[in-house]
């Protein structure tokens, strides 16, 4: 209705409201044409009596009394028969158009006791829907009411892990640093711990340089006492002598990477050797390194 034209709608409105207005006195209508129609069957019957009362005025021989078996008829008596009839006639009209109207009435009783029984089962069903409806309404708060409870406590949970999680970064970022500080020290031990072990062995290295040669004019100093005087053995037992003269002879293995941990010979040392320049055997293990 809504796409019709204005004036269409209009018009049909004013139709209605003249139908309505119509049908609101249909029932006095219809009773006032059943009175008029009344109405003229009493007038033509009163008019037929009238009539045969003036024809019996008129013929004063003629009887008002009906006779069995006198072929004359009353006028009067035939008026009123007439008019009888046609009351008889219109009565059973109507009773034949209350019958049509009894059978119209009943036949849309039945059609309304059974659009009521359909609305009623309608009804019926609409009501058990309503209900299951109402049952799935009250199910599906109960599961919002326990999916907000969830919700919440995961909400609540996920508050607490992200708290941790800031506390744990917080803490991995300190050990980091920590870590961090802990590589470049131990980077320097470690180097200073390799500079340290290869003074070591540098020094181990020149105690075994010293040792070979100790050993070599040791050689040498047997040999000569073994053999005839030889210039080059009396030259070697005087430069040990100059050696173990000096006090500032490094330790084999005492030293440090920064040149720490010097040792000294025993001053008994010094001094021992015999007047062709070999060591005294009882201070010559003094003088021997700790690999000697």
């Amino acid at each position: 209705m809504s796409g019709e034209p204005q004036w269409q709608e209009l018009l049909r409105l004013r139709l209605v409201e003249r139908n309505a207005k119509e049908s609101a006195y249909a029932h006095i209508i219809e009773q006032y044409r059943r009175l008029a129609q009344q109405t003229k069957l009493l007038k033509e019957r009163n008019a037929s009596l009238l009539r045969a009362v003036g024809s019996v005025r008129a013929n004063p021989s003629s009887s008002t009394v009906h006779v069995p078996g006198t072929s004359e008829e009353n006028p009067v008596r035939a008026a009123y028969t007439a008019s009888l009839e046609s009351q008889i006639s219109s009565l059973r009209d109507e009773l034949a158009t209350v019958y049509k109207t009894q059978g119209q009435n009943a036949q849309r009783l039945l059609a309304m006791n059974e659009t009521l029984r359909e609305k009623e089962e309608a009804l019926r069903m609409e009501s058990e829907s309503v209900r299951a409806a109402n049952d799935d309404l009250i199910a599906l708060r109960k599961k919002v009411e326990h999916h907000s409870e969830m919700m919440f406590e995961k909400d609540r949970t996920a508050q607490i892990l992200t708290d941790e999680i800031n506390t744990l970064q917080l803490e991995l970022g300190q050990l980091e640093e920590r870590n961090g500080i802990l590589t470049k020290d131990n980077a320097k031990l470690l180097q200073r711990w390799l500079d340290s072990k290869q003074s070591e062995v540098n020094q181990l290295n020149e105690a075994n340089d010293f040792y070979e040669e100790m050993k070599s004019q040791k050689q040498a100093v047997v040999n000569w006492r073994n053999g005839p005087p030889d210039p080059a053995a009396i030259a070697g037992a005087a430069a040990l002598q100059d050696a173990l003269d000096d006090d500032t002879v490094h330790a084999p293995l005492g030293g440090s990477a920064h040149g720490q941990g010097k040792a000294e010979l025993p001053p008994t040392t010094a001094g021992q050797m015999t007047a062709d320049g070999i060591i005294s055997p009882n201070r010559r293990a003094l003088a021997a390194t700790p690999n000697g």
